[in-house]
């Protein structure tokens, strides 16, 4: 890691060792004007156990998977892989930049197929959600400004590639809506699980601990239409509730998208 002899905190930028470091408003770290995609990593020493940026971020997910990202840090990565804290800096300069590299090793398993923009963004939406499934922690990274790894590049450009035909003044747009369904709806699967694991209640529990208590305020007459829907309506599960939303979502966007041609 650099010795680190100036830092401003206005502008973020630092120098040590002879290279300039900054920090961007979103916690990317740039060393030498290169973000952690563009570095080399360092020379493999043979005397020392083999690291390499994959190594580390296949360590990290595997505790991440195991105890969420409460259970990362440079430290305990490295005691994962039998090293010293101190070598993971000539890979990794921040935590962050450790997980900008684990999602972006996720977006290699979300591969968007298909013949078509509507099976292409239902492909994205199923993938994605199947990712965050296998990796819950991702739902707590994803949404905010975009990734700029390889994989989630690749995946930007197979949705892209795919949208043909489509007004280009909203295919980003098309693209933002899918996105944001699929990350409201998988946060709201993960906090469920979340929430079976603290309780000790899955979802049918729940409902069944807290069915007279509703039944009791339904009968007051003061939701009369909640408790019609409630009482009478399709009790969809997990996998049901998400295909049908995602499907009223892709008719509206096919509706908007036959109505620009």
């Amino acid at each position: 890691m650099q010795d680190v002899s100036f830092v401003s905190a206005d502008q973020g930028w630092a120098l040590g060792s002879g290279e300039l470091v900054a920090t961007t408003d979103t916690g990317e770290c740039i060393v030498g004007g290169m973000l952690v995609w563009e570095r080399p990593e360092p020379p493999d020493r043979p005397v020392l156990a083999p690291l390499s940026r994959k190594r580390i971020v296949r360590a990290a997910i595997r505790l991440a998977d195991a105890d969420g990202l409460a259970a990362v840090s440079l430290r305990k990565v490295a005691a994962a892989l039998d090293v010293g804290p101190m070598r993971l800096y000539g890979y990794i300069a921040t935590k962050e930049e450790l997980l900008d590299l684990m999602v972006d090793a996720v977006y290699a398993e979300i591969r968007p197929a298909g013949d078509g923009w509507r099976p292409v963004l239902r492909s994205l939406a199923e993938t994605t959600r199947q990712a965050a499934h296998q990796h819950e922690w991702l739902a707590d990274l994803i949404g905010g400004r975009p990734q700029l790894g390889p994989h989630a590049l690749a995946r930007g450009e197979a949705v892209m590639a795919a949208m043909g035909g489509v007004d280009v003044d909203i295919v980003m747009p098309v693209v933002a809506a899918v996105n944001a369904y699929v990350i409201g709806a998988v946060r709201r699967e993960i906090a469920e699980r979340r929430a079976e694991r603290a309780t000790g209640m899955d979802e049918k529990q729940w409902q069944a601990a807290f069915g007279p208590y509703l039944e009791r305020t339904f009968a007051t007459g003061r939701f009369p239409a909640l408790a019609s829907v409630v009482r009478d309506g399709a009790h969809l599960d997990a996998d049901q509730t998400f295909r049908t939303g995602l499907d009223f979502l892709l008719d509206g966007i096919e509706a908007r998208v036959s109505s620009r041609r």
